[in-house]
């Protein structure tokens, strides 16, 4: 099969269209499994996505740093698939899912690709490319975050978990921004640090008296202002105006998090 797709004299973006549907086929046959088919069919649904990613775009990825490419794709595959079982089985909601995840895939192979020609010649469509990566990072968080939480996993579990999800997301996210070797040594401290940061935060949210959902708001919207201040500082533009633009996001993000929780009062 892998022999086969090279060959085929399709265009970019005809070739994005057909890993879509053959990976919302995939996800669509996942909605009707559970327990360990589930997390196999998840895991292997995901592996395909950046296998069938990097075939479409390998021509432009020669020769440059290209990995951080691959994460997201893998991870929003992956939160989609496992997301399902945690909302109501109904027909209606296979579709709305289906349809979601059609548009976010063919929208992130997109940015990839752009982030994929913008490594070796510069493009216009940059900075939008960035906006919509960084959008689908903290929806993959939200769910991701929304499906850690609900496995109920041992309370030293889930912030390890969530450090290496938060890094590899962060990562990514940060090499977007550059797109080149140069700064990977900033990208992995930064990283670390917003990871370690989220971990602790999510070790104290087991104790926490919080439902699936106001735990991932609050995790999602202190990695929004984490890393959306690293994103202004790695642009030079971390003004009085931005940074107080992330620090109310964050701000909101506890505030949500007091209010809704369960006192049993």
């Amino acid at each position: 099969m892998l022999k086969f797709i090279p060959s085929l004299n399709f265009s970019k973006r005809q070739k994005f269209v057909a890993i879509v549907i053959l990976m919302a086929v995939g996800v669509l046959i996942s909605t009707y499994l559970s327990g360990i088919n589930l997390i196999l069919t998840s895991i292997f649904l995901s592996c395909l996505s950046i296998v069938l990613l990097y075939f479409a775009i390998r021509s432009d990825i020669r020769g440059t740093f290209y990995y951080p490419i691959l994460i997201l794709p893998f991870f929003f595959t992956f939160s989609f698939s496992l997301f399902y079982p945690l909302i109501p089985a109904r027909l209606l909601t296979r579709i709305i899912v289906l349809v979601l995840y059609v548009f976010g895939l063919y929208s992130l192979f997109l940015t990839q690709n752009i982030f994929a020609v913008s490594a070796i010649r510069t493009i216009n469509l940059l900075r939008s490319a960035r906006i919509v990566s960084f959008v689908l990072t903290i929806v993959v968080l939200f769910l991701l975050t929304n499906i850690i939480f609900s496995l109920r996993l041992p309370f030293f579990v889930t912030p390890i978990v969530i450090s290496v999800l938060v890094f590899l997301l962060n990562f990514q996210s940060l090499w977007a921004y550059s797109l080149s070797r140069d700064f990977l040594r900033e990208s992995l401290i930064f990283s670390i640090l917003v990871a370690i940061g989220l971990g602790q935060l999510a070790l104290i949210l087991n104790l926490w008296p919080v439902t699936a959902a106001i735990y991932s708001i609050f995790i999602t919207g202190i990695f929004y202002a984490y890393s959306g201040l690293t994103h202004a500082w790695v642009e030079k533009r971390l003004f009085k105006g931005i940074l107080w633009e992330y620090l109310w996001v964050g701000f909101l993000a506890i505030l949500i998090l007091i209010v809704f929780s369960n006192w049993g009062l």
